[in-house]
């Protein structure tokens, strides 16, 4: 069996830098100037299980995006894996699309794909489809971020189409 492939970065340059430095040098200065509008102390908030992030360029989404990452922040060295779960916005994808590779290349390092994770899914609601992974931009945006505050963790890629609210939650 041959190893799987990277994916790489499809929106570099783009929807962020190219270059690793201004890469990291911007969303290092959107971090810094990302203070909450309402700062929620720790008892309000609970153990951080999810955050809801845009994914648009960071000209658009870079400051709101930097708000949620930022909260991640003490977390750096306990977190060991993320799911990402984003919208397949060029390949329709039926159920929910795992990416079919070993890591996802940004321009600031790559990410394991968690596959054995994946795997815990029920297959048929989870499908590899690196085709649909390739062009997509909506979790592609998150990795520099999540990079910055949280170092090269293991990730669990997933893109979904029109999957029902509850086939999305019970993967």
């Amino acid at each position: 069996m041959s190893p799987l492939p990277s994916r790489r970065p499809a929106v570099a340059g783009l929807f962020y830098p190219r270059e690793a430095d201004a890469l990291r040098a911007q969303v290092q200065a959107l971090l810094s100037a990302a203070v909450p509008k309402v700062p929620l102390p720790e008892p309000v908030l609970g153990p951080l299980k999810v955050l809801i992030v845009p994914h648009a360029g960071y000209v658009y989404s870079g400051p709101i995006a930097a708000s949620a990452y930022r909260r991640l922040a003490p977390l750096r060295g306990t977190i060991e894996r993320v799911v990402l779960i984003g919208p397949a916005h060029r390949v329709y994808v039926q159920a929910v699309a795992g990416a079919g590779c070993a890591r996802f290349d940004t321009p600031l390092g790559s990410f394991e794909v968690d596959r054995e994770f994946q795997g815990r899914a029920d297959p048929r609601l989870v499908r590899d489809s690196p085709q649909a992974h390739a062009p997509e931009h909506s979790l592609e945006v998150q990795l520099p971020f999540l990079f910055e505050v949280l170092g090269p963790v293991r990730i669990v890629p997933l893109l979904v189409s029109d999957a029902p609210p509850d086939q999305v939650a019970a993967v």
